[in-house]
């Protein structure tokens, strides 16, 4: 049955939208990148970044996809008939596809350690070589990753409405007060606020240009762009919605949340004299060492992991729905069976990735095991390369006079605020990411 389904309401959009960009790279990424880049001074440029190239790239994202009402692929075979265009669709849908398949490894780490925490089994012990022995315990992880899928799944197959926007409308506000208690209890430490100097003074003198291409790279990364999930969500969304409103209130979202992110972590980090520069295992190791030398630890250990998941779990949702939106073409009576089939599939395919840490260990590629080239891949060539054709489709192949339609409709922006947008979108934007690009890719 042909049915476009759509979003109850704008807050149901927001909410969803949002939960899509608040995932690892907000919570996970962001706190040891600005560990390792600076601190406040990192979290100023990432500041300024966002809003002058994460927010073009999101309006983007959301033009195509409210413009066509379609998802990825059919909205650019609308937008631009008998053209090459639609690749870039599909480009999309591989690219979160292999980002699923190594992104649900993750997820199950989590779901790991929060069953670890609520038995009574992570505090006391040498938490470096916990992390190690819990990743490379190939059953164990593999049974993390297939919960983490059958949960996605099983959400994804629900729908827009009694899917992915009811489990939205419960694990982000969620999310928002498990952020606040944990602040609540970390800014109580003695030498917390050694933390919050280090997270949001600013001394420039530690930035450098690796620093500054890093925020460049985190500011588009941190909002689920290049892979047409904005264009897909946003396809759901009515016409008399801003957009403008909408990707202001987004980025916002996401910004206030990598803040909450700094506050959680960073106070308790320095309160124990620990190091912010630990890098990706910040968040398993470091952090269990921090709730253990506190009081009722174990409890507040348990929250944190729990809100890691649903912003895990809200990321996970936006990536299968592109997949499976581009399959079933708004045959809703089609979803449930391609939920499962694709998410079946991305778990068999994220297989390899969770064995990686273990039993396949010894085989790389490129000097890389395969977790590590995927993510590779994903991060430094795809996304890129998706948020770059993307740019340049909007800035110079969507037709001007349906451009300006679709971003001003609903919305109380002029021409002016039109004009500023189109500008950064077809020069400022494609140039950055291509020098993020080349930077990744060692050719920079």
């Amino acid at each position: 049955m042909k049915q476009h389904e759509q979003w109850t309401s704008k807050l149901a959009f927001i909410l969803a939208a949002a939960g899509s960009a608040i995932g690892l790279g907000a919570i996970w990424k962001f706190p040891y990148v600005v560990g390792t880049s600076g601190g406040g001074a990192f979290f100023l440029l990432f500041l300024l970044f966002t809003f002058i190239i994460g927010f073009p790239l999101l309006m983007a994202e959301f033009v195509i996809g409210r413009g066509a009402q379609k998802e990825a692929i059919t909205a650019y075979r609308i937008l631009a008939p008998g053209s090459g265009w639609p690749w870039l669709g599909r480009m999309g849908v591989a690219t979160a596809f292999i980002l699923l398949s190594f992104y649900s490894v993750i997820g199950g780490w989590v779901i790991l350690y929060l069953y670890k925490s609520v038995t009574g089994q992570v505090f006391g012990q040498d938490y470096s070589a916990l992390f190690g022995s819990s990743i490379s315990n190939s059953g164990a992880v593999v049974f993390g990753q297939f919960l983490f899928m059958a949960i996605t799944i099983f959400v994804v197959s629900r729908g827009v409405k009694s899917g992915i926007e009811a489990a939205n409308n419960i694990m982000m506000p969620a999310l928002f007060i498990m952020f606040i208690v944990l602040i609540l209890r970390s800014l109580t430490l003695d030498g917390a606020m050694k933390g919050v100097e280090f997270f949001l003074k600013p001394d420039f003198s530690s930035i450098t240009g690796e620093s500054v291409l890093f925020a460049l790279g985190q500011s588009f990364f941190s909002l689920s762009v290049g892979i047409s999930v904005m264009a897909t969500y946003s396809s759901y969304l009515s016409k008399q919605e801003s957009l403008p409103k909408s990707a202001t209130t987004i980025v916002s979202l996401n910004v206030v949340i990598s803040l909450l992110a700094g506050l959680a972590i960073f106070p308790g980090v320095f309160s124990l004299g620990l190091k912010p520069t630990e890098g990706p295992g910040l968040l398993f190791v470091v952090l269990p060492a921090v709730f253990e030398k506190i009081v009722f630890g174990q409890i507040f250990f348990v929250i944190f992991l729990a809100l890691f998941l649903f912003a895990t779990l809200t990321s996970a949702f936006s990536m299968l729905e592109v997949i499976v939106a581009s399959i079933i073409k708004d045959d809703v009576s089609k979803r449930s069976m391609w939920s499962w089939i694709m998410g079946i599939l991305i778990f068999l395919a994220g297989v390899p990735s969770a064995l990686s840490m273990g039993v396949w260990g010894d085989f790389t590629l490129f000097g890389k095991n395969i977790f590590d080239s995927l993510d590779y891949l994903v991060s430094n060539v795809l996304l890129p390369l998706g948020a770059l054709f993307i740019a340049l489709f909007v800035g110079f192949r969507y037709p001007k006079n349906k451009l300006y339609d679709e971003f001003t409709s609903g919305a109380t922006v002029g021409r002016k605020s039109f004009a500023v947008w189109l500008l950064l979108i077809r020069y400022v934007t494609p140039i950055v990411i291509l020098i993020v690009f080349l930077n990744q890719v060692g050719l920079f």
